[in-house]
């Protein structure tokens, strides 16, 4: 079974500064995660100029301010991309980030050379843009917050059509080509080889009563695909529980300081809860074992101790009948198993037996 693999994401918490954005590869290399992700967009074609804020963006940040002036402060040149590209590289972590629009998934694909995309939950609806992603043919992770699973399928299936024509541009798209791709074998396998399903709480922080976490093993058991959990929770305590429930990828916001201004900063892990969360979720992950119920060989030495055998209750003379009442079980376990006791009783001693002597 591979680990499971382990995101910082980084997303827009360099506050628009390269040096930060450095800071946080950095503090992920350190943490021990596999990967550092970050997001790329343009403003003006993510957002119109009137878009207001979410309730928690105008908390954290001034609260006057358009989605789009916040945005476009928060927007990384490309140039950077290709230096936080080139030293993730370099510090053998895996750099990621999520396209929100098509000239972004674009850049990622064909100039940075990405071949793990992720798909942001807002984008869940947006099927010309799911559509794009999987015709690159890379490995996709689909993230599903507020989405139903009937819109998961729907965005499952524009998947695996476009997964199924990345080389054959002929093919037109159509909601029935999509439910078609859907329901095929190929579509299925295509899904299967390429598709992580990441469940989800849109919220910063999410409440504790709505992160529904059993919703990531209803995607698992309904699509057969590999399922994870990006996590907008406070803590480490869901990430934990979602890795024992068996999510192959885990995704969680950090920063280098909680009280920065911006908008993800507050709901985020710092440096050293990141390095938490990566240690408990490798703890947990290796007590995870291969689910085959067998003794361990840390457990055999003490089978013997712990264990009972049949023994004499009392003395028992050299062809005596073995009774109830002088048959008794206690440790250690090296004798006869108390699972015999029932065949045992009405036989007859082949030797003489002292007080808790083996049978």
């Amino acid at each position: 079974m591979k680990p499971v693999y382990i995101i910082a994401e980084a997303g827009v918490n360099h506050n628009g500064s390269r040096e930060m954005a450095f800071q946080l590869v950095d503090a992920a290399v350190q943490a021990g995660a596999d990967a550092v992700k970050f997001q790329t967009f343009k403003a003006e074609n993510l957002v119109t100029k009137s878009a207001q804020k979410a309730s928690y963006q105008k908390q954290t940040t001034d609260g006057d301010e358009s989605q789009f002036s916040m945005l476009k402060r928060l927007e990384l040149t490309y140039e950077m991309h290709h230096e936080l590209a080139s030293y993730c590289q370099d510090k053998d972590i895996d750099f990621l980030s999520t396209a929100f629009d098509s000239e972004s998934l674009n850049f990622l694909v064909k100039d940075i050379g990405l071949k793990n995309l992720k798909i942001p939950s807002g984008e869940i609806t947006n099927g010309p843009l799911l559509l794009e992603h999987a015709l690159t043919g890379c490995d996709l992770i689909l993230s599903t917050g507020m989405a139903t699973l009937g819109e998961v399928e729907d965005a499952l299936g524009v998947l695996a059509f476009g997964l199924l024509n990345a080389s054959n541009t002929q093919v037109d798209p159509s909601r029935v080509a999509f439910e078609e791709a859907f329901l095929s074998e190929e579509g299925r396998r295509q899904l299967k080889e390429k598709v992580t399903l990441l469940h989800c709480t849109t919220e910063y922080p999410a409440p504790m009563n709505e992160i529904n976490l059993n919703a990531m093993l209803t995607m698992h058991n309904v699509f057969g695909l590999k399922v994870g959990y990006s996590d907008h929770s406070e803590g480490i305590t869901i990430p934990t529980a979602a890795t024992a429930l068996g999510a192959t990828l885990i995704e969680k916001h950090f920063t280098l300081d909680k009280s920065l201004p911006g908008p993800d900063h507050k709901a985020s892990l710092n440096p050293d809860e990141l390095k938490v969360m990566v240690d408990v979720i490798r703890t947990v992950e290796a007590a995870m074992g291969n689910g085959m119920k067998r003794p361990m060989p840390s457990e055999l030495k003490n089978r013997e101790i712990v264990r009972k055998s049949l023994v004499a209750a009392q003395e028992i003379k050299e062809g005596e009948t073995f009774t109830e009442k002088n048959l008794a079980i206690k440790r250690p376990g090296n004798g006869i198993s108390p699972m015999n006791y029932w065949d045992c009783l009405g036989g007859i001693a082949i030797k003489h037996l002292h007080p808790d002597q083996p049978l």
